[in-house]
């Protein structure tokens, strides 16, 4: 039989003292806080007594480390997956606000979609490739649960497409806060939410995250 749960892990904060839109550029590791999220997430899933089939991961320095706790508390290696990256962004390296558009008017012309959004990777693509990926590592394995941990906006794109809800949203409104896990069982083939989790949430005082996309 297929996996019994799928688990979509957040990564924990990230040291980002410029405050920039990271995307998927390179060097965009943990901070001190972070690794603390991280471990945090591994222990609330090794409390749970969950057996973990597969540990798949985005290639991302932030979400490889995120990983490793969990790789080392259930002694399995992780498997990377380009399809649960972040998705691409016209923004990447910059800190987007008054600001920033003052500084780069042409900004502006980025901005006349937001459903889209005209500024980056549709939310539909967004969806598609996580819910495949998520549905394709669900089946690949003969039991036990597969953990995958990813980023903020796939994640709440497979949990809104899951729920049949609109992929355009406002980012304020995301439910998946750093080192969140979002649990889905797979039924008729087709994703199912089960649990929502926020073993870091101890640290969310003082963490910081605005480098998400």
């Amino acid at each position: 039989m297929p996996a019994s749960r799928l688990h979509l892990v957040r990564h924990g904060e990230v040291f980002n003292p410029e405050g920039v839109l990271y995307e998927r550029i390179e060097g965009f590791g943990l901070s001190d806080l972070g690794h603390q999220m991280a471990a945090a997430a591994a222990n609330q899933l090794q409390s749970e007594g969950i057996q973990i089939s597969k540990l798949v991961v985005s290639p991302l320095q932030r979400t490889r480390e995120s990983a490793k706790p969990i790789s080392e508390r259930f002694g399995i290696e992780p498997t990377l997956d380009e399809r649960v990256i972040e998705p691409w962004n016209e923004f990447r390296g910059l800190r987007v606000g008054p600001r920033a558009i003052l500084k780069r008017p042409s900004i502006l012309l980025k901005l006349h979609n937001p459903s889209k959004p005209s500024w980056g990777e549709p939310l539909k693509e967004i969806a598609d490739r996580m819910t495949t990926a998520a549905l394709d590592h669900w089946s690949d394995v003969e039991g036990g649960d597969v953990v995958i941990v990813s980023h903020q906006l796939p994640i709440w794109m497979v949990y809104r497409s899951a729920n049949g809800l609109k992929l355009p949203h406002d980012p304020r409104d995301r439910r998946c806060s750093l080192s969140s896990i979002t649990s889905f069982e797979v039924i008729d083939g087709k994703l199912r939410e089960v649990a929502y989790r926020e073993p870091g949430i101890e640290f969310a005082n003082q963490a910081v995250d605005g480098g998400a996309v």
